[in-house]
């Protein structure tokens, strides 16, 4: 189910010295008129990045597959499985999350970014397994050219974690979180039928109640050569399902059938990426 990733051309090295913390703190620097060579790439992104229009990515209505007629959601799951089949991404409509809680959880998100580095510096984190951990770039510590980049991430089943700052942030993204994960469920129940398995087969495969679920915000601050730089590397996601919300601002592609497709999300809807674990678990 998930895209292949094609391989970038071989970056250069970083020979400038350049050490950041916050590609925030870089962008809003007065000085920087051109990226450091730490984030520039010898192939041009969108050499790689070639698009095409998007209309054909499949839109999955949540409505019909939980609460519909039977021929309803018959239909439903049927679309479910051709587009993780063929596509391995999918948006969902009339999902049942808030509009208003999806803004606010993007709020929050803005918020804790827009902290001084002083803040922000106490959910660094050590390493990959930290409960909650902000930095930048995709892998600092295996890259040679870094990535237009600043994260949050945090585990929050089945151990909720969160930070405290800003404000009422913990108690939107516990809400969302669970909200989110309800949706997850379903999306595997009706996968599952399309596979001609039990409902809860894949759910119970995979022990969801005590399986992990990572919260990840990106900030893609404003670059002045954009051209040179990307986001994020081409790639595969981990997991079963990852579930994305965007503040509308187009920049998301993925791979379908070799080319890049640029994603331009409805608003309102959920957007569905299939994960490793869940081809792997599969065998699709």
């Amino acid at each position: 189910m998930a895209a292949a990733v094609p391989q970038l051309s071989p970056p250069p090295a970083n020979n400038n010295g350049v050490k950041v913390n916050s590609i925030r703190e870089l962008a809003e620097s007065p000085t920087l008129t051109s990226i450091p060579t730490a984030y520039t790439y010898s192939t041009n992104p969108k050499e790689i990045l070639d698009s095409f229009p998007d209309d054909s990515i499949p839109v999955i209505d949540f409505s019909l597959l939980t609460s519909g007629t039977p021929d309803q959601r018959s239909k439903a799951i049927q679309d479910l499985a051709k587009a993780c089949e063929e596509w391995g991404f999918f948006m969902v409509v009339n999902h049942g999350v808030p509009e208003s809680l999806m803004k606010a959880t993007i709020d929050k998100c803005k918020e804790f970014f827009d902290l001084t580095a002083e803040e922000k510096r106490e959910f660094e984190g050590k390493n990959g397994l930290d409960p909650i951990r902000c930095g930048t770039s995709f892998n600092l510590s295996a890259e040679n050219v870094h990535f237009w980049r600043d994260f949050l991430k945090v585990i929050v089943h089945p151990h909720f974690s969160f930070p405290h700052k800003p404000p009422a942030s913990s108690e939107v993204a516990w809400e969302f979180c669970k909200q989110v994960r309800d949706v997850v469920k379903a999306l595997l129940r009706g996968i599952s039928v399309s596979l001609g398995l039990e409902e809860d087969c894949i759910e119970k495969a995979m022990n969801l109640e005590s399986s992990f679920q990572l919260f990840v915000s990106n900030y893609y601050p404003p670059c002045p050569q954009p051209e040179l730089a990307l986001g994020m590397p081409p790639h595969s996601d981990l997991g079963l399902l990852t579930v994305l919300i965007t503040n509308q601002i187009a920049g998301l592609q993925i791979q379908h059938q070799g080319r890049w497709v640029q994603v331009h999300s409805l608003p309102n809807s959920l957007l569905i990426n299939t994960a490793d674990h869940l081809e792997v678990t599969t065998s699709h």
